[in-house]
């Protein structure tokens, strides 16, 4: 799949979505996902979403399970993984697959079954690229306001301020609405943006820690890699293979 925009829709089967080239960010009625290069998301049937692809060269590919009883937890919630390379093979192996995988095809659904079984056998849990949704109207002003401003670095009393509230009112609204701290929220709204300018754009590291409202490239880099668990260079790396073998 190469799309710009995929509006929200839900599925009867579970779905297996991987992404190269770029980040790609999923919104559910309670969080919104991001989904960087190399990485996959699981969505179990019938969750809301929408996909939000951060360029045109974002290239999906997309598995549909059915989900029936007597399977494990991990296909009831949806969560973003790491594919490792096994799970890499088998999906260069279904490239070219279209259309339903029938049981009487004995030779591709027993490599797709395999492949379903291996993703809850691969990861023990997912990692945390995701940031819950506002309910309360101020507070998706503000957000809102963070997200179309974030090459500036906002501190909680300012922005209190810009909104008349007090420092201690907003505080307390991040907590209450989405159960984090503002800073915590914050500084993964930061994080999370600066992985689509890695992923989609020339500009070197301390530019893009800048873009994101740091301006030291080394508390940029460290806080990226406490949170990510790598630094943004290889991040980076890993989106110039991917580009070097398809472009």
């Amino acid at each position: 799949m190469g799309e710009t925009f995929i509006e929200s829709h839900s599925h009867e089967k579970g779905q297996f979505l991987y992404t190269e080239g770029g980040l790609v960010q999923v919104k559910t009625l309670s969080s919104t996902y991001y989904l960087p290069a190399r990485h996959y998301m699981w969505i179990p049937p019938r969750v809301e979403h929408a996909i939000y692809p951060s360029s045109p060269k974002v290239l999906m590919r997309n598995l549909y399970f059915p989900i029936q009883g007597g399977f494990s937890k991990f296909y009831e919630s949806e969560g973003i993984y790491p594919a490792n390379n096994l799970l890499m093979e088998l999906l260069l192996f279904t490239k070219d697959w279209k259309g339903d995988i029938l049981p009487f095809q004995e030779a591709p659904y027993t490599i797709v079954t395999a492949f379903k079984v291996l993703l809850e056998q691969t990861i023990p849990e997912s990692l945390p690229l995701q940031l819950p949704e506002p309910t309360n109207q101020k507070l998706i002003q503000i957000i809102t306001f963070l997200a179309n401003h974030i090459q500036h670095e906002h501190l909680l009393p300012e922005l209190a301020a810009k909104f008349s509230m007090t420092d201690k009112t907003l505080y307390r609204l991040f907590k209450k609405d989405l159960g984090m701290s503002y800073i915590s929220y914050y500084t993964q709204l930061r994080i999370y943006k600066s992985l689509e300018y890695l992923m989609n754009s020339n500009y070197n590291i301390s530019e893009i820690a800048n873009m994101v409202g740091y301006s030291s490239l080394p508390t940029f880099s460290n806080t990226f890699s406490k949170i990510m668990g790598r630094p943004p260079s290889e991040y980076r790396k890993s989106n110039e293979i991917y580009l070097e073998s398809h472009y």
